[in-house]
């Protein structure tokens, strides 16, 4: 886009305000008037059956005070989402989405079809899909600090907190996500996947199945997060790679500094790779993981491997009161390895997940504990 355009969308921007006493009454009649460029402010309160379709090529679309809830109340827009993003560059802070429901099951909050959308301080809760986007190889999709839980206990369909087709990039960070039923926490297809300082961490009334799914393998990485898996998990994998076929050709996985947490009382694997469906030269490296539990972290899959530490059920401080600190920790200072970077990416944390949503700086200690977590609590 020219600078030129960007300057008269900034000059004709108008901001359209939803809700009691405002000019418009529902979201979908605000989205019909809005223009390229404008900001639409949603006002405290619930919006039941309020479901729209964005077509925009740029916007801001934000929650006032407290958060807005907008609940499906039985209506999908298109058939697909309580909303819809056709095709634009869109920015989304401060909204709650409930309820979502498609007669194929497969029905998302956020439905990105194609272009650009970030997403901050929203939450997803007890819907089909939380975001679910389409196969657009230039999409991209950015989540901040925001909520995804409440599987709806579904049968005919796998219903995932959070799927993401073959899109270009996907960024996740300090966020939760929580209670899956059968389907997968997170599931990503995207040509490039970052995750960083978030709190993935099903709970005991979950019951997903991998807590991270990259089917397609693609340039992934993961670093800092708090991953873990209940004791009535659907599939004994934490974190899967290249599980399917049509791999992308450039393919490799980096997992530094996670603490990974099984509940599972038979075992699990904390990592899984295929590596007879990912790229001959594709790259497995883990640097610096707790894994806490019963399982395996480096069987299942041929990499390279160092500061890595296994630690067994309760070697983690209370779980249950969600404080994944280690125990011993002065002891394991010792075991660390320099993290270092891949591909021009550091993979030194330089963040970690706080609750009960969002990211605190962290700034390098004198010595490194492996895992998620290094400031004091």
């Amino acid at each position: 886009m020219g600078a030129g355009l960007l300057l008269s969308l900034d000059v004709a921007a108008a901001v359209l305000r939803v809700g009691p006493g405002e000019a418009f009454k529902r979201i979908a009649d605000a989205a019909k008037a809005a223009k390229d460029g404008d900001v639409i402010e949603i006002l405290s309160g619930e919006y039941r059956g309020d479901v729209t379709v964005w077509p925009q090529k740029k916007l801001t679309i934000r929650g006032m005070g407290e958060r807005p809830v907008l609940i499906a109340n039985g209506k999908i827009a298109r058939g697909k989402a309580i909303w819809v993003i056709a095709n634009g560059d869109i920015q989304i802070d401060n909204i709650e989405f409930r309820g979502a429901r498609a007669a194929d099951h497969n029905g998302a909050a956020i439905r990105l079809e194609r272009g650009r959308l970030e997403v901050r301080n929203s939450v997803f809760i007890d819907n089909q899909n939380g975001i679910l986007t389409a196969n657009f190889p230039d999409a991209e999709l950015f989540i901040r600090d925001s909520l995804f839980a409440q599987a709806p206990r579904q049968e005919q369909s796998l219903p995932h907190l959070l799927y993401v087709g073959r899109i270009a990039r996907l960024e996740v960070s300090g966020s939760r996500f929580h209670q899956g039923y059968r389907g997968h926490l997170i599931k990503s297809r995207a040509r490039h996947t970052d995750i960083r300082y978030n709190l993935i961490y099903d709970g005991p009334a979950g019951e997903a199945s991998y807590e991270i799914d990259l089917p397609n393998g693609g340039l992934a990485f993961i670093i800092g997060n708090i991953v873990g898996q209940s004791a009535n998990t659907q599939n004994p994998v934490v974190i899967s790679y290249g599980a399917e076929r049509h791999a992308w050709p450039e393919s490799a996985l980096y997992l530094s500094h996670n603490t990974l947490v099984s509940e599972r009382l038979t075992g699990t694997w904390f990592l899984r790779s295929w590596s007879k469906r990912l790229p001959p030269n594709a790259e497995i490296v883990g640097i610096n993981n707790i894994t806490a539990g019963i399982g395996a972290f480096t069987l299942a899959s041929s990499g390279a491997f160092r500061g890595n530490v296994p630690l067994p059920p309760g070697g983690l401080l209370d779980p249950e009161t969600l404080d994944f600190r280690p125990r011993g920790a002065d002891l394991l200072r010792h075991v660390t390895e320099p993290a270092g970077s891949a591909r021009g990416v550091s993979l030194v944390p330089d963040a970690e997940f706080v609750l009960p949503i969002g990211t605190r700086p962290l700034a390098p200690p004198s010595s490194w504990l492996p895992g998620a977590l290094q400031g004091e609590h």
